[in-house]
């Protein structure tokens, strides 16, 4: 893979992880306004994002398997940590929004 190729899938997990934590940012917000309708549509939208950030990363995987050897340079770790950043603020947005439900209900 030529560097153009792996830093154009380094940009694409690292705005896959920022959307989802944007959206999961966003759930959260509806959610305190009462909008629960609005806050689920927000964590399918995060959930989305990181679908699509583990396609990459399987494809990654595959050519990995393939003999396809990736580098792996600071780019790679800031983009596997903003994914996971993002996932685990859309995993926490998603309980934040179950509360408020509780609360309200």
């Amino acid at each position: 893979m030529d560097d153009e190729k792996r830093m154009q899938i380094v940009m694409g997990i690292i705005m896959a992880g920022g959307n989802a934590k944007a959206h999961a940012v966003e759930a959260i917000t509806a959610a305190k306004k009462g909008d629960f309708a609005e806050a689920e549509k927000k964590l399918e939208e995060a959930n989305q994002a990181i679908v699509d950030a583990h396609n990459t990363q399987t494809e990654m995987l595959t050519a990995e398997a393939r003999g396809e050897h990736t580098p792996i340079d600071l780019y790679m770790v800031h983009a596997q940590d903003h994914l996971m950043t993002g996932i685990t603020f859309v995993d926490l947005a998603k309980e934040i929004v179950e509360v408020y439900k509780k609360i309200v209900d």
